[in-house]
């Protein structure tokens, strides 16, 4: 058994997860996020803002000393799409490695697809373990990387699309006005049109989505009365009651948000852009999976991705 610390630095957030790890199972010390919208802003001018820095490396020294705390013999951080933009990543590279002692890695879009993939299915019982044709699809705030594979990936595409470039890019109005929706959906699926270079959705037969903006749709659709990991993880859903969470969330005002009770408030700005992401890759995929002369009804959803494939890679 190895203690392991996993640290995902992505465009919103920055996540813990500290476990003890042994025959490729994730046992939970610590999981734990805060959200630092490190990515604000680099969508348009391409580099760090002070200020979002200085939210990250507070929440690193944090991380630091819960390391410390819990005798962890093998650190890790990954950071993902808002890291690979800015052109000012070095500062914050340098600095993550004075506070935490490991050099954090920028990981590109192909790698990180592939943790969120063994992360998502090593947790799930998945209905096709060993069979072609599972999706994963990791949602997050600056891209959103789709994998298809079965035991391991076959094919894997990283779209810079997530729901904090999506929402500084073409939202202007609060909810989305039908303008706002249209542009968006149209950046979307320019950006489906190129993964499907790379990954054919027609050979999908399982669909299984990751990541927070992906588990709070879940939580809209499940109507929870608070955030629930447990209820959440491992839900398999109609695509068609996913779909109508995804509109209802995109249509709902800042206020309406942020009163329900599952909603983190470092996603209330976001979550309308995030949902109409999510409903428009699963209508995509639904409709190539038709045009295959099959049919895609449900969906999965994970609480385990990118963080739990970086600590399985430490043990």
């Amino acid at each position: 058994m190895t203690r392991v610390a996993a640290i995902d630095c992505g465009t919103n957030s920055i996540r813990l997860l500290i476990a003890d790890v042994a025959n490729g199972v994730v046992t939970d010390i610590v999981r734990t996020l805060e959200v630092v919208r490190l990515g604000e802003g680099v969508d348009r001018t391409g580099r760090f803002a002070d200020a979002a820095l200085e939210r990250t490396l507070d929440a690193t020294r944090r991380y630091a000393a819960q390391c410390a705390k819990h005798e962890v013999e093998k650190v890790r951080f990954v950071a993902t799409s808002a890291t690979r933009d800015a052109a000012n990543r070095q500062v914050f590279i340098d600095a993550v490695r004075e506070i935490i002692g490991v050099h954090p890695e920028v990981i590109a879009g192909a790698e990180e697809a592939a943790l969120s993939f063994r992360g998502a299915t090593s947790a799930l019982n998945a209905s096709n373990d060993d069979a072609r044709g599972r999706l994963v699809v990791d949602l997050g705030g600056g891209s959103t990387e789709l994998v298809l594979g079965g035991g391991s990936p076959e094919s894997i595409y990283s779209m810079d699309v997530g729901c904090v470039r999506m929402t500084e890019r073409n939202v202007r109005t609060d909810p989305p006005a039908e303008d706002d929706r249209r542009n968006l959906r149209r950046d979307v699926n320019a950006a489906i049109d190129e993964a499907t270079d790379s990954v054919d959705l027609t050979e999908v037969r399982e669909i299984i989505g990751v990541a927070g903006t992906v588990t709070t749709i879940t939580a809209h659709a499940l109507r929870l009365d608070r955030y629930d990991a447990r209820a959440i993880h491992g839900a398999r859903l109609p695509i068609a009651t996913v779909l109508d969470a995804c509109d209802d969330l995109a249509g709902m005002t800042r206020n309406e948000r942020a009163a329900l009770p599952y909603m983190h408030p470092g996603r209330i700005d976001v979550i309308a852009a995030g949902a109409l992401v999510w409903a428009t890759v699963l209508r995509r995929t639904v409709d190539a999976v038709a045009a295959s002369g099959r049919s895609l009804d449900t969906v999965v959803t994970s609480e385990h991705d990118i963080l739990d494939g970086v600590a399985l890679s430490l043990a």
